[in-house]
């Protein structure tokens, strides 16, 4: 039977995050496009992968509040057009990754997902199982969702990552980065940060948030998603040439290692 493998790509990779409108990272999509195919054994496993927004979703939620919930009628259009933007990313990283030959399907995970107080409620998994079943590779997304208590919250990419590894039992988890993985202090702001190899319970404190605009939480909110699932989890560069390949192909110890179990040892 095939083992799942979940692999993150963080928005800051496939797009210039700091920007405060729209802006692609073509040039590393292609690579990690490349690395997908070069990384991946289909006959061994079955694949699903989850990109971030970045500057496609970031810069509009905030500036528009919509991720606190729906107040006018003029936040219902800002909903509309958070969510047609964070589908053209899709669309083109697809693009890229067909062009590779790897069978990558747009998923909107909005359609039928439900919020409650902005945590995930439910998400329909029945067509997500049948594509894997099939050979397909789901390509779902951070992006903004109905919400039962305040009509809209944002439905983070890490949080479906967990939802996905748990209701799938996914194997290994991957998250691709613009970082080697966690620090004891923001690598951007100190340039003597240390990484930490081996992620524990006692350093959770440690975990500092994004440098750039982040209404999902930051690094924080990655490792706090993933600490009850006891999946093996690697956070790592996915600015580094090579990685994700790596990693597909099973190499560890390349950024930081977290595998909690449910008691959190």
């Amino acid at each position: 039977m095939k083992e799942l493998i979940v692999l993150k790509i963080g928005g800051s990779l496939i797009t210039k995050k700091s920007e405060q409108k729209p802006s692609l990272n073509i040039k590393n999509i292609k690579r990690i496009s490349a690395e997908i195919k070069n990384g991946f054994n289909p006959e061994k496993n079955s694949l699903v992968l989850i990109h971030g927004a970045g500057s496609y979703g970031h810069p509009i939620v905030k500036r528009t509040g919509i991720h606190k919930g729906i107040k006018t009628k003029e936040q219902l259009v800002d909903f509309a057009e958070t969510q047609r933007l964070q589908n053209v990313l899709n669309s083109l990283v697809c693009k890229e990754l067909i062009k590779k030959k790897l069978p990558a399907v747009p998923c909107q995970p909005s359609s039928s997902a439900v919020m409650k107080n902005g945590k995930l409620d439910s998400l329909d998994l029945k067509a997500i199982k049948g594509m894997l079943e099939i050979n397909l590779i789901p390509v779902l997304y951070g992006v903004p969702a109905y919400d039962s208590a305040q009509k809209c919250s944002i439905l983070s990419g890490d949080e479906i990552i967990s939802y996905l590894a748990k209701n799938l039992n996914a194997s290994r988890i991957i998250h691709a980065t613009d970082v080697s993985g966690v620090y004891d202090s923001d690598p951007k702001k100190n340039k003597n940060a240390a990484l930490i190899k081996k992620f524990t319970k006692n350093n959770l404190s440690a975990l500092s948030s994004s440098s750039n605009t982040d209404v999902t939480g930051g690094m924080m909110k990655k490792v706090s998603e993933i600490i009850e699932l006891g999946i093996e989890t690697e956070i790592i560069s996915g600015l580094e040439k090579g990685n994700i390949e790596k990693a597909l192909k099973g190499q560890k110890g390349m950024g930081t290692a977290v595998n909690f179990n449910r008691s959190g040892v």
